[in-house]
């Protein structure tokens, strides 16, 4: 009898990954809690295979290290020395166990590894000649809301900037940035937009941890009271005790974003009964493969899951939203509102919006094709 083929030999085998920092301006600035950014940094990863097909990703962090801990110049370090020779050789096709390979060997550094897996979903439904949805087990929608994010800008700036964003129709609720002034000064800032889109629009606010838990106590009633149905992230990432507290005693939801990066965060903050929602977010966890672990927990918990942004190009919106519309606990929303907040966008075919909505692209991969001429003109001299 002749010889079984081996059933390791690789499919699909990656023959490079490159990598290209590029520096795209905002719409105008965004401020965080302590940290106000007015250009993204991205770093675009582009894996190719021996049968030439080509892949993209993309790893980006919000106004720079003071988020996640990972920059833009660290990633590229890191896919270049280590992550990308990794994967060169291997089966682009096996994504789920190259990302745990990654894993293995690369302790952390979920910025840079989000980059490389994209790719590798990106290149397994091109090969396929599918959409990546179709690979994650087709989708439970076709649109997202999409929530717009003001920064932590004067009560009146803000304001403005929300009616008009009402008015035209792109948009149909807010989330407004805390934590950049004291907490006082702040939740009466707070009420004061709350109250001139009071009946116009649903509201969240965003803090980045940047409240003890005595702040939060003492706070959070008055921004119940405001009308604020969803607090995110109060408190800092590793007090899940404390929001634990907090969420026993306050009627607004709590959503935890930087206390949930992998699924054992989720475990924990579930059996902590520490959170109401969870922020998904592929860059924070990884990649899609462990955004889909953590959806899975949630799922059993009865815990909704909200559809979170880093400020992507509309490359990483589109992975966002692939993955997204095929995740059946991502009933809470939506925040991918990146592209509309960078002042020019890197693909051929940006994602498209409308009546507040993001709409599901179609398409092998991810469905959206790399502008070499943008790249080259953002790329980082």
């Amino acid at each position: 009898m002749p010889a079984s083929p081996r059933r390791d030999r690789p499919a699909l085998p990656v023959t490079a990954v490159e990598t290209t920092v590029l520096d795209i301006p905002l719409r105008r600035p965004h401020r965080f809690s302590v940290a106000t950014m007015d250009t993204q940094g991205v770093l675009l990863v582009r894996l190719t295979t021996a049968d030439g097909i080509t892949g993209w990703g993309e790893g980006v962090v919000p106004g720079g290290p003071w988020w996640g801990g990972e920059s833009i110049e660290g990633m590229q370090a890191l896919v270049e020395r280590h992550l990308g020779p990794l994967l060169v050789g291997e089966d682009a096709l096996r994504v789920d166990r190259l990302g745990r390979r990654l894993d293995r060997l690369v302790s952390g550094a979920p910025f840079a590894k989000s980059a490389v897996e994209m790719a590798l979903w990106d290149v397994a439904g091109r090969a396929l000649g599918v959409p990546v949805y179709q690979l994650l087990g087709g989708v439970h929608r076709t649109t997202l809301p999409v929530t717009w994010a003001l920064g932590a800008e004067p009560a009146g700036v803000v304001v403005e900037e929300a009616l008009s964003r009402i008015e035209d129709g792109s948009h149909r609720s807010f989330k407004l940035k805390m934590g950049a002034l004291p907490p006082p000064e702040d939740v009466a800032r707070i009420a004061e937009i709350a109250d001139a889109l009071a009946g116009r629009a649903p509201l969240a606010v965003d803090l980045n941890g940047a409240w003890d838990e005595r702040t939060a106590r003492r706070r959070l009633p008055a921004l119940a009271a405001a009308g604020i149905s969803l607090v995110e992230q109060p408190l800092p990432a590793a007090d899940v005790s404390g929001a634990a507290r907090l969420r026993a005693g306050t009627t607004a939801a709590l959503m935890a974003d930087e206390s949930l990066r992998t699924p054992a965060d989720a475990l924990r903050l579930v059996t902590e009964h520490a959170a109401d929602v969870f922020a998904l977010k592929i860059a924070k966890s990884g990649g899609l493969s462990t955004v889909r672990r953590i959806a899975a927990v949630a799922e059993a918990a009865g815990i909704s899951c909200y559809g979170g942004t880093t400020i992507e190009t509309s490359l990483g919106t589109a992975a966002a939203t692939h993955l997204f519309c095929a995740t059946a606990s991502l009933t809470a929303g939506t925040e991918l509102f990146g592209p509309l907040l960078l002042a020019d966008d890197i693909v051929e075919n940006p994602v498209s919006y409308a009546d507040g909505e993001l709409l599901l692209g179609d398409g092998p991969g991810f469905g959206v094709t790399v502008d070499e001429a943008k790249v080259a003109k953002y790329a980082r001299r």
